[in-house]
């Protein structure tokens, strides 16, 4: 999960420094075919599902130009997803321990990430 975080937000950061496009990676649909969700679990679908939400919030986003207000606007629904999936996990008959807490441990993070996103967004000047 970090890995991607990280990942994602170089690959946002520098897409938004130098105005280019995403990597392909940054831009993969995540959905999943009629046949492929079939089969899937309830958490599953909710993963993908929130993959898909986050996506298109993403990509009706205006860039402003300012790498640092892009960041922080885009990293909003990313952290959003990751709460969703870490919540879908929770709700799983799945139980365990170890993916428990990284679930828990996740919505904190990401809950405070995000409020901290949005008041530097809201500050003057941004």
């Amino acid at each position: 999960m970090h890995k991607f975080s990280l990942y994602a937000a170089s690959a946002l950061f520098a897409a938004a420094s130098l105005g280019t496009a995403l990597p392909a990676a940054a831009q993969a649909d995540h959905g999943m075919s009629h046949g492929a969700m079939s089969g899937a679990s309830d958490a599953s679908k909710a993963y993908v599902m929130s993959m898909d939400k986050m996506d298109a919030e993403m990509k009706r986003m205006t860039m402003t130009g300012k790498p640092g207000v892009d960041f922080a606007a885009m990293m909003i629904p990313h952290h959003q997803a990751a709460i969703d999936m870490a919540k879908a996990y929770l709700a799983s008959s799945e139980k365990d321990a170890e993916l428990v807490k990284l679930s828990q441990d996740i919505i904190a993070a990401q809950e405070r990430e995000i409020a901290f996103l949005r008041k530097w967004l809201a500050a003057p000047g941004r």
